[in-house]
């Protein structure tokens, strides 16, 4: 009996300190829990327009720019094709071996360049030919107007039919006539004499040379010898769709219209010309209306056969509000920006764009010059939170386009606002 009840309390002994260990180890776990809550930090709340706020009075770091105005140049963009101005593919106008090539690949040649020279021999014999002939007969006219003469005056004394004075006038317009011709041969065969010495026709620059001195050449050879492209001043034939061709139509009209030739970063600026001609009609098929442009190339940065990015300035904005694209967001309600306040404080303020491109925007309503609007941080951004200013984004650019030739030097670029067919409030824009 002892026995058993010393099995019972060492049986209670185990379940107690069971019950004692498990405790400990749930008053570990949940303290544990405890300490880990009260370090991590609360889950941020959205705060207005649905954006995540820190503590309220922690400061937002952005940048600002302030709103300016400025007279902004409309630009209408197109890619279009560099063709020459005039290219002359050179043949021989007549037969024969080409006895020398005086031109190089490459070279810039004047109008009237010898360029090659074939074998003037066989044409020089045929133009003396042509010039013996007419002294011949030259010399027969002279005989027979002195024996028209001795004739006239025989007639005159009765001394000789009148009909054989006839007759000898008639035998002088017949050597006339023929003097008239030999000098027709003569001029034929002093320009097949000439065709033998081939010169450029315009003044450009020849390309590869298609025919080696030593070869026989004939009038019918298709290839020619050179072809001569001017380079100087030089064209682009560019498109732009049939919804602009108004304004292009109303600005052409009050005079003439700059174009720009773009390099494929879309700033450098590789040469600046005018506008010559749109086309009289629409392509059905594209929707497009062709528009040719002259460039005077004097860095001969352009050449036949290039693509290249054109805008055309079609209008210029007068005195208005612009800001850094950067700055306008689009929210649920529209775009708006985030004003910097005098104490340091932002409020968003609805907007109106008017134009707008990958640099500035041009403001039609709700902003006044010289606000301070943010241009960065704007994930963090609410009406009313306090900002720190770290620096200041400098005005939109205002001078001409800036951009750089071959030999370095750099000039200036337009702030340009492209006009594009859609609606500004289609544009591509940061989301808030």
């Amino acid at each position: 009996m002892k026995d058993d009840r010393t099995d019972l309390k060492s049986a209670r002994a185990r379940a107690l300190r069971r019950y004692v260990g498990a405790a400990l180890v749930i008053g570990v776990v949940i303290a544990v829990a405890t300490a880990l809550m009260w370090q991590t930090p609360a889950p941020q709340r959205p705060g207005p327009g649905g954006r995540f706020r820190a503590g309220a009075e922690e400061a937002v770091p952005t940048r600002a720019a302030s709103a300016q105005r400025a007279d902004v140049p409309v630009y209408l963009e197109g890619v279009g094709t560099t063709r020459a101005l005039n290219m002359v593919t050179v043949r021989a106008q007549v037969d024969g071996k080409l006895v020398s090539v005086n031109f190089k690949e490459g070279q810039d040649v004047e109008r009237g360049f010898v360029l090659a020279q074939i074998d003037p021999t066989l044409y020089r014999a045929q133009y003396d030919q042509a010039m013996a002939k007419k002294a011949q007969d030259e010399a027969l006219l002279a005989n027979v107007r002195r024996d028209l003469e001795r004739y006239t005056r025989l007639v005159a004394t009765n001394a000789m039919a009148a009909q054989q004075a006839d007759t000898q006038r008639a035998l002088v317009a017949q050597y006339e006539a023929q003097v008239m011709a030999d000098q027709a041969a003569i001029d034929n065969a002093k320009a097949v004499l000439d065709y033998s010495t081939i010169t450029a026709p315009i003044a450009g620059r020849t390309g590869l040379r298609l025919v080696d001195a030593g070869n026989v050449v004939r009038a019918s050879d298709a290839t020619g010898i050179v072809v001569i492209t001017q380079l100087r001043p030089i064209s682009i034939l560019f498109t732009l769709p049939q919804q602009q061709l108004g304004l292009v139509n109303a600005a052409f009209a009050k005079g003439p219209l700059a174009v720009d030739a773009v390099a494929a970063d879309n700033k450098t600026l590789v040469d600046r010309g005018t506008l010559l001609v749109v086309d009289n009609q629409v392509d059905q098929a594209t929707g497009t209306v062709k528009l040719r442009a002259e460039f005077p190339n004097a860095d001969l940065q352009l050449w036949p056969g290039q693509f290249v990015s054109v805008r055309l300035l079609v209008d210029t904005l007068r005195n208005v509000v612009v800001v850094p694209t950067a700055a306008v967001q689009r929210g649920p309600s529209g775009l708006f920006v985030f004003v910097v306040r005098e104490n340091d404080t932002v409020a968003v303020r609805p907007v109106t764009v008017s134009q707008q491109d990958e640099n500035q925007t041009v403001i039609a309503s709700g902003l006044e010059p010289g606000e301070r609007v943010a241009t960065t941080g704007f994930h963090q951004l609410t009406d009313g939170r306090r900002v720190s200013i770290g620096g200041a984004d400098g005005p939109p650019a205002t001078g001409p386009p800036r951009g750089r030739r071959n030999e370095g030097t750099v000039q200036s670029d337009p702030p340009r606002i492209q006009r594009r067919s859609e609606s500004p409030d289609l544009r591509t824009s940061r989301t808030p």
